[in-house]
């Protein structure tokens, strides 16, 4: 027996990396998530160009949790189950993602129609997903557990930087001679449109970086592998297995569903409002035909930056704060202090409240993309680290889903029409997800053996 376990240990130990080789494997993330920038910024505005009511935007945004509980658990169980010496593991989705992602941004300033651009939508999130869940589990598949508490604020730090970039093209395209008004019939102003074009180069640019830096390691038991793959074979085994990951669920990750429920019930009021406030309240631009309604956009853009900066200028200590204090305390301790961002926006009526809010909201941030991250990748067995992570993402799409199907019938009567009021009900949210951390109890799987420095630079 205790042979076994020595065996056993020895065989699952991951040799501790180096910084920059960290940084390689997460370096195709900056992409994907300029990608997102550009998404959660710019999407309201331009479906409202396009002619949409603002009760039903979040309707209009049903693409990405949708697209998100569908694909990512399958695409993290065929992940699972891919290998090639050539392409590896993970390796594959991130190009297939990318390639599809750069596609839709290139696309999505040139829609004619509403349709159109909702339809575009739902096939960029279908990219940016088949792209990040695996980026996900690549953490745990390199990483051991010493590690990713680094690894996955290293995503954080691209999370935030990436988005900020994607924030800023507003402020960096005039330097070039883009203008920031309307042109063209669909009345999108250019620095939207030459914004998504250069994210649609980064995104591919950023994911074959990783590609080209960094190996994956291959399966333990090749053996076992290759009879477990031929036992789920098709489209009924990715299914299965999905089913059997579900029944036998870790207590942390079930623990967590309230954290995430609550989180990302109240998150998507971010994007879908933040922008259409500050033009309300700081511009006295209700609608696209308002003066100033485009100073509220580019303000919107900035505060995402500001958000974002928050987010990756926390990013690299959260790991030392969650030794010192517990991984869900400092998760309870950022929520709280982003819920409380949300609330502040009512203090005043000029863009400093917005921008100083959304600094706050951005400390939470990378909390959420990384703290809940750690502890679930700590208590998951790492053979099926990919379809968990997956199914990890439902506890984020279906508060989503929930909200947008809900947010329309209670904007008018309990949010008063008014898009600040649905930023104060997402801080509440935050606040009740800090809270519910604590029903959480964190698991670190223990791993005995040493951790070597990794020789190399993959």
């Amino acid at each position: 027996m205790q042979t076994g376990n020595i065996q056993k240990s020895t065989k699952t130990a991951k040799p501790t990396l180096s910084f920059w080789q960290i940084w390689n494997m997460s370096f195709g993330f900056l992409g994907i998530q300029y990608g997102f920038g550009l998404q959660q910024a710019n999407m309201s505005p331009i479906f409202r160009y396009l002619h949409a009511d603002e009760a039903n935007i979040p309707i209009l945004w049903l693409a990405g949790p949708v697209t998100g509980l569908i694909v990512q658990p399958i695409i993290g169980s065929l992940s699972d189950r891919t290998w090639s010496e050539r392409w590896g593991r993970r390796k594959p989705f991130f190009l297939i993602g990318a390639l599809i992602t750069s596609f839709a941004l290139i696309m999505m300033p040139n829609s004619t129609s509403l349709w159109m651009a909702a339809s575009l939508m739902w096939l960029l999130d279908s990219g940016l997903n088949v792209s990040m869940e695996p980026f996900r589990a690549f953490i745990g598949d390199k990483l051991n557990d010493k590690q990713r508490d680094l690894g996955f604020a290293v995503q954080s730090f691209f999370v935030g930087f990436g988005q900020t970039l994607a924030n800023l093209m507003p402020r960096i395209l005039p330097l070039f001679g883009i203008t920031m008004v309307a042109a063209g019939a669909n009345g999108i102003p250019d620095f939207v449109k030459y914004s998504f074009y250069v994210g649609g180069v980064a995104v591919l640019g950023a994911v074959i970086w990783t590609m080209y830096t960094t190996k994956e390691y291959p399966p333990e038991n090749m053996a076992e592998f290759e009879r477990e793959k031929r036992e789920s074979r098709g489209v009924a085994g990715v299914f299965r297995e999905i089913g059997v990951a579900l029944r036998e669920m870790p207590p942390t990750m079930k623990q967590l569903w309230w954290v995430k429920f609550f989180t990302w019930y109240g998150l998507p009021l971010m994007w879908q409002y933040l922008s259409l406030a500050i033009a309300r309240h700081a511009f006295n631009a209700p609608t696209p035909e308002s003066p100033g309604f485009e100073k509220g956009i580019e303000v919107g853009n900035d505060c995402f930056a500001l958000f974002n900066i928050g987010c990756f200028g926390i990013s690299f200590f959260l790991p030392a704060i969650a030794n010192r204090i517990g991984r869900r305390a400092t998760h309870a301790t950022f929520l709280t202090i982003g819920g409380l961002g949300f609330i502040s926006m009512l203090l005043g009526e000029d863009k400093s409240a917005f921008l100083i809010g959304m600094a706050l909201v951005g400390l939470a941030w990378g909390s959420i993309l990384s703290m809940p991250y750690v502890l679930l990748s700590s208590s998951v067995p790492k053979e099926r680290m990919g379809v968990y992570m997956g199914i990890f993402n439902g506890f984020i799409v279906v508060p989503q889903i929930i909200n947008n199907l809900t947010i329309k019938y209670i904007y008018g009567p309990v949010l008063g029409n008014d898009p600040r009021n649905a930023l104060v009900l997402c801080g509440v949210c935050l606040i009740l997800a800090a809270a519910s951390c604590f029903l959480v109890k964190e698991n670190k799987q223990s791993e005995e053996a040493a951790f070597p420095v990794e020789p190399g630079g993959n």
